[in-house]
Order: C-alpha cells, then sequence, then structure tokens
C-alpha cells in the first residue's frame, strides 16, 4: 500500500460523500466514487482532478441491487490501492413505522446496512493482510436515540455504530482502523427523501463542518466520532457505565429482582 492510498467513497456524488471526496483529493489521495448520479460524480471527479491532480474513477451502481452492489465489493476486494473505505452511502424514511411500507423500510435496511456491511467485508481481509488501512462508517446520534422517532433509521444506525465497535475490536490489533462517525441533523438531500423542509429546521449542521470535524476525529483515530457533541466526556461516561456491566451478564442465575417470591 503506498503512502497515500486511493479512498472508495459510497454515496459521493453530494452532500457527506462528496466533502469527503473533496477532502482525501487535497490530501494527494486518489478516488473510486460510487453513487447512482453518474453526471453529478463526472462533474465531480473533473474538478477534483484539476485541482489536486489525483486520478478518479467512477462505479455508478445502486447498492439497493446485488449485482451492481457485486461490483463495488469486487472493486474493494481486488485493487491493492484501496487502502481506505467510507461507507456513507444512505437513506432514510418519512412517517411512523406503521405508516412505511415493507418495500420502503427493505430498502431502507438494504442502503443502510447490508451494503455497508457487504462493502466492509469485501475489504477487511484484505486490509488486516496488509497491516493497514482504515473503514469510515457514517451512522447517526439517531442511533443513539430512539426518542428522535426515526424507529427503523436509528436501528439501521445503531446497527453501524456496533458494527464499527465491533470491527475495531477485532480489526484494530491487526492495523486496520474503524471510525463511526455519528451526525446530528446536517444539511444533506436525504432531508428530501423524508419530505421535510431542511431549512426549517433548527441547528443544522453544514456539511462541510461535519466532515472537517470527523476528519479531525480520523486524524485522531477515534474508535467513534460524534461532531454535535460538545462534551466528550458524557461520551466516555456512556461507555463506562455500559462498560461497567459487563461482568454482571455472566450469572448462571437470573437476577434476585426476577426470582418469585411468596
Amino acid at each position: 500500500m503506498t503512502l497515500a492510498p486511493s479512498v472508495l467513497v459510497t454515496g459521493a456524488s453530494t452532500g457527506i460523500g462528496a466533502a469527503y471526496a473533496q477532502r482525501f483529493a487535497a490530501r494527494g489521495h486518489d478516488l473510486v466514487l460510487v453513487a447512482r448520479d453518474m453526471a453529478r460524480m463526472e462533474t465531480l471527479a473533473a474538478r477534483l482532478h484539476q485541482e489536486n491532480g489525483v486520478s478518479v474513477d467512477i462505479i455508478q451502481a445502486d447498492l439497493t441491487r446485488p449485482a451492481e452492489l457485486a461490483t463495488v465489493e469486487a472493486r474493494l476486494s481486488d485493487d491493492a490501492r484501496i487502502g481506505i473505505l467510507v461507507n456513507n452511502a444512505g437513506t432514510a424514511l418519512g412517517g411512523s413505522f406503521i405508516e412505511q411500507s415493507p418495500d420502503e423500510v427493505a430498502r431502507l435496511v438494504a442502503i443502510n446496512t447490508t451494503a455497508p456491511l457487504r462493502l466492509a467485508t469485501a475489504v477487511a481481509p484484505r486490509l488486516a493482510r496488509a497491516g493497514e488501512g482504515a473503514i469510515v462508517n457514517i451512522g447517526s446520534v439517531v442511533g443513539l436515540a430512539p426518542e428522535f422517532g426515526m424507529t427503523v433509521y436509528g436501528a439501521t444506525k445503531a446497527f453501524m455504530l456496533f458494527l464499527s465497535q465491533g470491527l475495531n475490536l477485532e480489526l484494530g490489533p491487526k492495523g486496520v482502523y474503524v471510525q463511526a462517525v455519528l451526525p446530528a441533523t446536517t444539511r444533506t438531500a436525504i432531508w428530501d427523501h423524508v419530505g421535510t423542509d431542511v431549512s426549517a429546521l433548527s441547528y443544522v449542521m453544514e456539511v462541510d463542518d461535519l466532515v472537517d470535524a470527523a476528519m479531525v476525529g480520523f486524524d485522531r483515530r477515534e474508535a467513534v466520532t460524534i461532531p454535535p457533541l460538545p462534551d466528550s466526556g458524557q461520551w466516555d461516561a456512556f461507555q463506562a457505565a455500559r462498560q461497567a456491566m459487563l461482568p454482571n451478564y455472566r450469572n448462571r442465575l437470573p437476577a434476585e429482582r426476577y426470582r418469585m417470591h411468596a
């Protein structure tokens, strides 16, 4: 692997994915852009090549389609130049759980969980053998907050956080860094998918601010980066409380509070 490995970014035509492509191109990384919108990717690729002199390849793919997902998987597993995967592609749904159709939910799960899982699976063995590389998974603070009312979307983002944390424990000792990035409300096209006017929302983070913060976390090799969270001690306390429970999961009998008493 070179000092500046190639970076594959999904959902790269707009928003967070396009910003990641810009940041890595500015650092001298060649790119592989993956998205459905070919015209936008071509425009972005031409600009990044002109501004930074990097090579930019394009894969037009709908990651909910198995054959197109397989094309990206093959590129990740076979191209030894790719040392960083940014799993950014995702979507959301409007309405409550009982208003969402099974087909809509299935598509949401396919793009938000199945695709990033398969792409990580495609690249991780090669990175582990090389003893270096990185996987960046874009999650959401919604995955920590069922109170926000986005049940299925939040469940997919909780999956991404757990996957990232588990992979970090498994792959970190092999030299592979895994980062979970948890944005809050960010000005992206995802709000169009849920039928919400983002300009009417409060406390909206701009994409450039989000990705700049995420790159700081990347450089620090944070396992979990939460750009809107002011006090990192709150996350540390959350982690400590969770880990304090671990020994108590190993009891042979149910806890006293669950035993029947006459």
